[in-house]
């Protein structure tokens, strides 16, 4: 028997209200503790309100973590609140009672509502988003379909992460493309170097620059307005990775100045997993080749790189309660208490002998994540050390010239556990 509640939830659904009214999940589970909580600290800046714990205890009671394990790997991929879960549930009950019509007739006519809500989200034009898997299809999307040619340049860092360095090696050796890397040394606090690292490896044959928003290693955050701005100076255009940054750090899009954005939306934004978004600047969609095939390849329409073929309409649609949770929370309350809980625990074990920070601590330069290591110890000794005896989930990361482990805590991540992060590296380094 289908009970009420679920007939009451499919028929919004069938109707198109669903994530997008007082009909949602999050409007009838979390609206009126939100607004309770939210009245508690009118009185406060985001940044008075980011050390309020009895505010984000209401946010932390939203997720279904396993309390048997701190994950502080929130870099890679996000646990989507309950409310996000629920949706993507019966949204997927509803299509599986007949997939070819309840998901290709009912649910994927939620799609243009959804891209109003996440173009409202990002500043821009809903004309100019594509709803995807993840960055990486996002920006391999951009990369493969831009009209390069051989003897046309393009700057990227060997920092970036690893797809797009394949993408743009693949582009070199089947088009004869130049790619080119420079190289930092994080943490860096001087926009300026960053920016002339950049301008100083231009040449007439530069037609590209690749930058990440923050940095997936360290979380060092790029001036990427800074450098859009250096390189349309020099008629060069500009893709900003994003797969880190949106969702987390408070801004829009128009912001950064860049022609093309990517990001997944599994990861601060905490949608379902596998689920993405990308940005093309209206006048540019035309000349950008669609990954998948398309009947109208030069079309300036944006839905030409939607074109995936079967795909899960269900996540598609959790992507909505996402942007609720979001926007329940706030977009700098929420960037100034992950900043906060980073500098909290980071703060805390800089002065312990051994232990080296890979991250500023300034909050313009890094919000999130944060690389640590301990001298003499590689990081999958170290990660597995947190994990094997305090349960903490970290991620070893060794790329280039970084060797650290990661850290990365959300929303839901309490004082407590960061408390026993602290501890923890404490006793392995007095060990090590």
């Amino acid at each position: 028997m289908i009970s009420n509640d679920r007939r009451t939830f499919l028929r919004n659904a069938a109707t198109l209200a669903g994530a997008f009214s007082v009909n949602s999940l999050f409007h009838q589970a979390h609206a009126a503790d939100f607004n309770a909580a939210a009245r508690a600290v009118s009185h406060l800046g985001p940044a008075d309100i980011a050390q309020d714990e009895d505010f984000w205890s209401v946010i932390q009671r939203c997720y279904s973590v396993n309390p048997d394990i701190i994950n502080l790997n929130n870099g890679g991929v996000s646990p989507a609140p309950i409310v996000v879960q629920q949706a993507v549930e019966r949204y997927n009950e509803l299509a599986n009672e007949g997939p070819s019509y309840y998901m290709w007739q009912i649910l994927d006519q939620g799609r243009e509502p959804l891209r109003q809500k996440l173009a409202d989200l990002a500043g821009v034009q809903p004309e100019e988003v594509a709803i995807d898997r993840n960055c990486t299809e996002a920006l391999n999307t951009i990369i493969f379909g831009l009209p390069l040619k051989a003897g046309d340049e393009v700057i990227g860092t060997k920092q970036d992460y690893p797809h797009m360095i394949e993408a743009y090696k693949q582009r070199a050796e089947r088009d004869g493309i130049v790619y080119k890397q420079i190289s930092f040394d994080f943490p860096i606090e001087d926009d300026t170097v960053i920016v002339k690292a950049y301008e100083q490896a231009i040449t007439p044959r530069t037609r590209l620059i690749h930058v990440t928003h923050m940095i997936n290693w360290v979380g060092q955050i790029m001036p990427v307005a800074r450098i859009a701005d250096m390189a349309h100076a020099h008629n060069i255009e500009v893709i900003a990775d994003g797969a880190h940054s949106f969702g987390l750090l408070d801004f829009k899009i128009p912001d950064l100045k860049c022609d093309y954005f990517g990001t997944s939306l599994h990861k601060f934004l905490s949608a379902p997993i596998g689920t993405g978004m990308m940005w093309v600047q209206a006048d540019k969609i035309s000349k950008l080749w669609p990954l998948v095939c398309s009947g109208e390849p030069h079309s300036s329409d944006i839905r030409k790189f939607e074109d995936l073929g079967t795909r899960s309409i269900p996540l598609e649609q959790g992507i909505g309660e996402a942007i609720n949770f979001h926007e329940g929370i706030g977009s700098k309350r929420k960037e100034q208490r992950i900043g906060y809980l980073k500098n909290y625990w980071a703060s805390r074990v800089q002065s312990i002998p051994k232990v080296k920070l890979h991250t500023s601590l300034n909050l313009k330069y890094s919000c999130a994540i944060c690389g640590v290591s301990i001298d003499g110890m590689p990081p999958g000794q170290f990660a597995s050390a947190l994990f094997d005896k305090y349960k903490i989930h970290t991620v070893g990361i060794v790329w280039e010239n970084i060797s650290c482990v990661r850290v990365t805590p959300h929303v839901y991540t309490t004082i407590r556990d960061l408390d026993k992060l602290v501890t923890a590296i404490g006793e392995i380094a007095q060990k090590a």
